[in-house]
């Protein structure tokens, strides 16, 4: 399928007519025969849907490359030793008391918990009967991006917004959707690193590029339910991830405003809520705001991606940036502290709803004992963002939600957020927010051991289509992955030694992997081999790849890779 407009010429009686000039239009085409064998490709892959698809990248694509040049030359300043910091150039816009965000849309009022997971069918249909206020269908982090879960993600979504998503299983078992108010949808498509390779992109200048995946699932989602959910009482609602500045929100307002002006649909309908993820947007919230006022619902504290972005940040900046085992980095450790702090004070300041994060435990319906456990340790992260301010939280599971509900409920009760609480005690500095010295801790073998158990099985899992796993009764997915492998590529680089006086190097970690794969066997369909190919290069590499599913998506996820567009990924 080719989507491209009609190129357009001078008229006959234009002093240009004997130039006989074109002008170069765009396309945007399915990579060979990639729309066919999958059953959602019909109702989704639309040459209408296509279109919208196309005129996003024609507008908007260039920006977006822009955007991610400027990326790596900020990392390369990092790296030189400037440390981010709160702008001169935007300090009025900080000072400024008098502005507001649009707030939250029709449904979006009460976010006490919201559930987080992918957008297959079994999942989706859990997340709608969970009794959860939200459902963040996640088209990122709890998504592996084969061809067939980003249509099968949007047939999905299609079918649930008219009220008739359904599942039956190999084993013959059905998913009906039985709750009498299901939770309000909220997608988070792709960040704006990652492409989608099955769809080609050809812009004026005649260049075949890979399509950006963000604007293949926004646009996909928005063209074929936006209307719909604003008839059926809510909105098209989406949160934002991976930012670094307030010029990427903009970029996506200016997206929103698109949008909504090519459906005919007022502007201001679009929600969008923040992921404030990265150490750079920390320095930023208030002007990420600004940015997507007409349209922004709130934030949200973004604690897996955020720990990341910190070591991938500074893991060559020395030792006093260098993290203890990963199950050492609560939320109450003093950085961490003031970055949930500042979020939710600068969020109620400008009427927006400050939602927590996901604490990774979850339960086990076999064994009592475990769940006891999550359930005790989901209380009290719950009871701690309640009592700090936040109006909402994030679980991964449907046993989490009443846990989650009687901690938010104990503190809101009958008020729908806690935005009234404006939490003018907090007086965050740059400084406190870089403070990773705070943490304190050790490197252990465990720790090392660890994070290579957790980073091979993780993509394992992730090679074979499933991007959200639990692993030891925790739920993993690509964030808490690219901690793992982080840490173990930044104890290499600092030399770090372990509480038991061991050196973390290449050997120890190439050891500990190859026990690992002894111990995982070879089963047929598992997928640990190139698994353990994948966490060599993030892991043991002397270079730093900036996320780990970029190259193994090219590598793996993508029927003959070698022969689709580039895309410059290095400034990622």
């Amino acid at each position: 399928m080719n989507i491209h407009p009609e190129s357009s010429r001078p008229d006959r009686g234009s002093p240009l007519s004997s130039i006989r000039t074109t002008v170069r239009t765009t396309s945007l085409h399915l990579v060979g025969d990639r729309g066919d064998g999958l059953e959602a490709s019909d109702q989704i892959l639309t040459p209408e849907a296509l279109e919208f698809v196309r005129e996003l990248h024609e507008r908007f694509a260039a920006r977006r490359h822009e955007l991610l040049a400027d990326r790596l030359r900020g990392r390369i300043d990092t790296a030189n030793g400037r440390d981010p910091r709160f702008s001169a150039a935007t300090a009025s816009i900080r000072a400024d008391d008098g502005w507001r965000v649009a707030g939250a849309g029709p449904g979006l009022e009460v976010r006490r918990v919201e559930i987080t997971g992918p957008t297959d069918r079994k999942m989706s249909i859990n997340a709608l009967n969970s009794g959860a206020d939200v459902w963040l269908a996640d088209l990122e982090d709890a998504t592996s991006p084969t061809w067939s879960n980003v249509v099968e993600g949007q047939r999905s979504l299609f079918d649930a917004v008219r009220g008739r998503l359904e599942h039956t299983s190999e084993d013959g078992k059905e998913y009906r959707v039985t709750a009498a108010r299901t939770p309000t949808i909220v997608m988070r498509p792709r960040g704006w690193h990652l492409v989608e390779k099955n769809l080609t992109f050809v812009d004026r200048a005649g260049r075949d590029l890979a399509a950006s995946a963000s604007l293949v699932d926004f646009g996909l989602y928005f063209w074929h339910n936006a209307s719909l959910l604003v008839d059926g009482g809510r909105g098209p609602y989406f949160y934002l991830p991976k930012l670094e500045n307030h010029e990427e929100a903009r970029l996506w307002n200016d997206i929103f405003v698109f949008a909504q002006r090519r459906i005919g649909m007022p502007e201001g309908t679009i929600r969008a809520t923040v992921l404030i993820e990265t150490i750079q947007a920390a320095f930023q919230m208030d002007e990420i705001l600004w940015e997507l006022r007409d349209h922004c619902a709130g934030l949200n504290a973004g604690r897996w991606d955020y720990i990341f972005s910190i070591i991938k940040t500074f893991r060559a900046r020395g030792r006093r940036f260098v993290f203890p085992d990963r199950s050492q980095i609560t939320m109450t450790v003093p950085f961490m502290r003031a970055y949930t702090e500042l979020l939710v004070a600068t969020c109620h300041r400008r009427g927006a709803h400050a939602i927590g994060g996901m604490s990774a435990f979850i339960p086990n319906r076999r064994d009592p004992r475990i769940t006891e456990a999550a359930l005790a340790k989901v209380g009290e992260d719950k009871r701690r963002e309640a009592a700090d301010g936040f109006d909402g939280t994030w679980v991964a599971h449907p046993d989490l939600v009443p846990i989650a509900r009687t901690e938010f409920d104990a503190v809101l009760g009958g008020r729908s957020d806690q935005i009234s609480r404006r939490r003018n005690d907090v007086r965050v500095t740059g400084a406190e927010l870089l403070n990773i010295g705070s943490i304190g801790g050790e490197v252990t073998l465990g720790g090392v051991r660890d994070n290579v158990r957790i980073a091979l099985w993780y993509i394992e899992s992730w090679l074979r289509g499933v991007g959200a796993v639990a692993i030891d009764n925790v739920m993993e997915d690509a964030a808490t992955a690219e901690i793992s492998r982080s840490q173990l590529w930044q104890w290499i680089e600092n030399r770090t030694v372990t509480a038991e006086g061991i050196a973390v190097d290449r050997a120890l970690v190439t050891g500990m992997l190859d026990a690992e794969l002894e111990a995982a066997g070879n089963a047929p369909g598992n997928r640990f081999q190139a698994a353990a190919a994948v966490l060599r290069e993030c892991a043991l590499s002397p270079e730093f790849p900036t996320f780990l599913t970029v190259g193994a998506y090219a590598r793996y996820l993508v029927p003959g890779a070698h022969q689709q567009p580039a895309e410059v990924q290095a400034v990622a």
